[in-house]
């Protein structure tokens, strides 16, 4: 018989299966050896007291257990099927792509990037070169932003579909098992370009395609339906449904429906910073220890408080992790974070970002009706750190307790950055309001984080694109836009998503009501 217990033990006990089995074995009041098979289904770390403990929720049984296998979906030929064009290969967009598939539809996926391999080149352009393309970059791309931006799979999108599902899907494709059962799953940078090649070889298998360098640049409109897009090189792609999956980076995307009349809207978003410490700061204030147990991975955060009614928050921590440069455009400079799947680097990043809301906003009072009042927000911050880096990738950095303070740093400390920093006064570069209430989060987050104040850590400008400044409105059953039929805004782009496994979920949503809408009309 199949028991479930919990157990908590200490992070060299919790790495040996042997002695998991045991303390299972004993939780479940079985005798020692008596338990044919144990499986892990949850792990998570407590770090509450001062010796931190792994608890774990085991499957334990008197029987072998079944191995969990995670088979790929199974996806049928779709060669001659109806068309679904899906704009942008992210999550939203493959995980919809393979839904579409399931259902018995041909997804034509449009990416205005190149494949992963590709994308490397560019990469490096922008870190060692300060050139930034504007369509392959980290942003832009297969697999989107989160290709090559840590492969965080945390959500509280449980009520929004089968987060399981996904991230058994992810495993089938190549993850690790242990993002099942992690509190906090993470596949790490370094993995996921080979998921999402073997993602776009399953769509193409099965008779789909996936054509980069397909940059949108116009909409086919025909008598309140869309009917398909028009692409950079004047070519057209057209199908009776069009899903739009461009992510919260696609600036002209949402510039373009504003012009073909399709409404569009202003939401919250966030912009601060990137704040950077050394990891052991981190490790000791979490774990209470000089040294991090080698069993325990390098700690992570996260906190918030509000001021002044808006939130201030930590965002994207990326522990053992790397500053990204994530502009889009030359004349910006946009700072993002990753991780590598090991999570070795000596330092800890991470977004400390304030809730933007136009009616709290100083700056740009006079275009807070615009619905792409936000983009010019962001675009503001953006350039003003592109012009103190010097006009190139280097991002305007200040130390900690200076920024705190208001007093210029002489000196900076070391910086994961790849194009490097400059010393700058950030509370004289940042909007008024986002500084000040940077200042006082960043007080309240030293009070409840021991160390966590302290001038061994750097601040850097600028965090502008954690979440997307507009929302493409949709009927909330048909999840197709108002104004044009067969037109379904989907993702993170969209306003109706926030990270990978959300806009997989969405991308996979949106498939589903595709297929609803077929089966109607048949």
């Amino acid at each position: 018989m199949e028991r479930i217990v919990d157990i908590v033990l200490a992070p060299v006990e919790a790495a040996d299966p042997v002695l998991v089995r045991q303390a299972a074995e004993a939780a479940a009041s079985m005798k020692r050896g008596t338990a044919a098979g144990s499986r892990i289904l949850k792990r998570s770390i407590d770090a509450r007291s001062k010796q931190p403990r792994i608890r774990l929720r085991v499957a334990v049984s008197d029987a072998a257990l079944i191995e969990e296998d995670n088979p790929r979906p199974a996806l049928r030929p779709v060669s001659g099927a109806p068309a679904v064009i899906i704009v942008g290969a992210g999550p939203a967009g493959l995980f919809c792509a393979l839904r579409c598939i399931e259902h018995g539809l041909r997804p034509v996926v449009l990416e205005r990037g190149k494949d992963v391999r590709a994308r490397r080149r560019d990469l490096a352009a922008i870190n060692k070169l300060h050139v930034v393309d504007p369509d392959s970059n980290y942003c832009f791309g297969e697999g989107g932003a989160g290709t090559y931006s840590d492969g965080k799979l945390y959500t509280r999108s449980h009520k929004r579909g089968d987060v399981e599902g996904v991230l058994r899907t992810l495993v089938a494709f190549g993850a690790s098992p242990d993002i099942l059962v992690d509190a906090h799953p993470h596949i790490g940078t370094n993995k996921l370009p080979g998921i999402i090649t073997a993602m776009r070889e399953a769509i193409e298998g099965a008779g789909g395609e996936v054509r980069f360098n397909s940059r949108v640049t116009g909409l086919i409109l025909e008598r309140g339906a869309m009917k398909g897009v028009i692409l950079h090189d004047g070519t057209s792609a057209e199908a009776e449904s069009t899903v739009i999956a461009t992510g919260h980076s696609a600036r002209d995307v949402f510039a373009l429906l504003r012009d073909h009349g399709l409404r569009i809207e202003r939401k919250d978003f966030a912009l601060g910073v990137r704040v950077e410490h050394p990891q052991h700061i981190i490790d000791r204030a979490q774990y209470h220890c000089e040294a991090r147990d080698p069993y325990l991975p390098p700690a992570s955060y996260s906190l918030v408080q509000q001021v002044d009614g808006l939130g201030v928050y930590s965002f994207c921590m990326c522990p053992g992790g790397i500053i990204a440069p994530c502009a889009t455009a030359q004349e910006e400079v946009v700072t993002n974070g990753w991780s590598p799947s090991k999570r070795n680097n000596p330092f800890a990043n991470s977004g400390v970002v304030v809730t933007i809301n136009p009616a709290h906003a100083l700056s740009l009072p006079d275009e807070a009706a615009d619905p792409l009042w936000g983009v010019r927000y962001q675009q503001q911050a953006e350039r003003a750190a592109w012009q103190a880096g010097g006009r190139r990738q280097s991002a305007p950095a200040q130390r900690l307790e200076d920024f705190i303070q208001g007093r210029h740093s002489s000196g900076l400390p070391e910086c994961s950055y790849p194009p490097g920093i400059v010393p700058w006064r950030l509370d004289e570069l940042l909007p008024p309001e986002v500084a000040r209430r940077l200042r006082e989060g960043f007080k309240a987050f030293g009070e409840k984080l021991r160390g966590y104040r302290t001038n061994e850590a750097v601040v850097v400008a600028v965090e502008s694109r954690t979440s997307s400044p507009v929302r493409v409105p949709r009927d909330p059953i048909t999840l197709q836009h108002a104004d044009a039929r067969g037109f379904y805004p989907c993702g993170e782009g969209a306003g109706y998503a926030g990270g990978i496994v959300s806009a997989a979920m969405d991308g996979q949503r949106v498939a589903d009501a595709i297929k609803t809408s077929y089966s109607a009309r048949a």
